[in-house]
């Protein structure tokens, strides 16, 4: 009967793995250096591809947000500011595209542009305002564009549909 060989002594009787060093032949008594798997270089390169992107968005993460803000920022400062200083024609476009109570909402709207657009610009209470814009995006958008739309296509090719991607992302991330 064979005696049965107890774990510890089966895990020690593997065969050992290669030295790094090893002789060339019995003539050379010069030791070399064993050579890589042959996969190594090219894993560690995958792997440098894979975390540096990730390193890089790790330190550089707020600059997104901050480029976000500055731009629709500054287009709205003076969306806004164009719509304050041309007040009666404003109210005239949102009583012909049929808005509810435009001498009220057309300066709202314009105060919102131009202040929700400055605040976004000095980084001030940044989800408010991307909330509000996107809220204006989405009245203009029913209001003044929904009559062009005859597809999915068409409706997110409007600069308004773009913008109301732009301040939800705002109003999330901040």
């Amino acid at each position: 009967m064979s005696a049965a060989v107890p774990e510890e002594r089966r895990l020690y009787a593997r065969t050992p793995a290669a030295p790094a060093i090893s002789r060339q032949s019995a003539r050379s008594s010069r030791p070399t250096v064993a050579e890589p798997e042959t996969g190594a270089p090219v894993k560690s390169l995958v792997q440098w591809l894979i975390n540096w992107p990730r390193q890089v968005a790790g330190h550089l993460g707020w600059l997104a947000p901050l480029f976000a803000r500055i731009t629709v920022g500054w287009v709205f400062v003076w969306s806004g500011w164009g719509k304050l200083t041309t007040l009666p024609q404003v109210t005239e476009n949102f009583i012909g595209w049929g808005i509810p109570l435009p001498h009220l909402l057309a300066p709202f709207v314009s105060g919102v542009e131009f202040f929700g657009g400055l605040f976004l610009l000095l980084g001030l209470l940044t989800r408010i305002s991307a909330g509000a814009l996107a809220v204006t995006m989405i009245v203009a958008i029913r209001s003044a564009k929904w009559a062009e739309v005859d597809s999915l296509e068409t409706l997110l090719g409007f600069d308004e549909f773009e913008y109301l991607a732009l301040f939800l992302w705002l109003a999330i991330a901040g």
